[in-house]
């Protein structure tokens, strides 16, 4: 096993990325990092402080300072805290995920996460999973996988999870921000979701989360990293 190594795990949203990544992340006693739920984050204090109009604007760069956060391990899970307090349950509400795209367009927020983002991996072998990981991010990764699946299908496994949370959302409603969102991230000028020319795409629509997880580790084992 390599002593430090860095996983990129980029793809659409409600692919199971971040599923993925957390049961990597405790199989192989590796740090786990959400970058979607940096920008969540990020998302929740503008909305919370009544600043979302200040995307795009210079004066945003004297908030962002402001805004701390950190994953806080508990248990075999590593939770977002903004600012001191837990914040998983609030960030994957419907209406943080209406603003998250539009947030992960800012230049000035892009900078300050990146610069982030490249912290949590000094000294540690990491499995990062987001947008842009094995484009902009960790270039030099060790292993970068595309996950992608049918929009429909990933549209079921983010509605089902937001039922269980308590959410009332329709499927409609899902769906019509999955596509959003597909549109979005792959439009923006400033770092959008493509596939790295040396990341090998995994198509998961019709496998389960253990199908999934066993790809993956036969390309661990294949890179020689476990």
């Amino acid at each position: 096993m390599k002593e430090h190594f860095i996983i990129a795990l980029d793809g659409h949203s409600s692919t199971g990325k971040s599923s993925l990544a957390k049961k990597i992340a405790k199989t192989f006693s590796i740090l786990h990092i959400d970058s979607g739920a940096l920008y969540r984050g990020v998302a929740l204090y503008l909305y919370k402080m009544g600043q979302i109009q200040l995307l795009g604007e210079e004066k945003l760069k004297d908030v962002l300072p402001k805004i701390k956060l950190e994953f806080v391990r508990n248990g075999n899970q590593s939770l977002l805290y903004l600012n001191d307090e837990v914040a998983e349950k609030e960030i994957r509400s419907l209406q943080i995920s209406q603003l998250v795209s539009n947030v992960a367009k800012d230049e000035n927020i892009r900078d300050y996460l990146l610069d982030i983002q490249r912290e949590f991996a000094k000294g540690n072998s990491v499995i990062m999973d987001g947008r842009d990981i094995g484009t902009v991010v960790f270039p030099q990764a060790d292993l970068k996988i595309f996950l992608t699946a049918s929009a429909e299908i990933r549209a079921e496994r983010r509605h089902k999870e937001m039922l269980e949370t308590g959410e009332e959302v329709s499927f409609q409603e899902v769906l019509d921000n999955v596509n959003q969102r597909d549109y979005a991230d792959t439009h923006r000028e400033i770092s959008p979701l493509k596939k790295a020319d040396d990341a090998i795409e995994l198509d998961n629509s019709l496998l389960s989360e253990e199908q999934t997880f066993q790809e993956v580790v036969k390309l661990l084992q294949q890179k020689g990293l476990i």
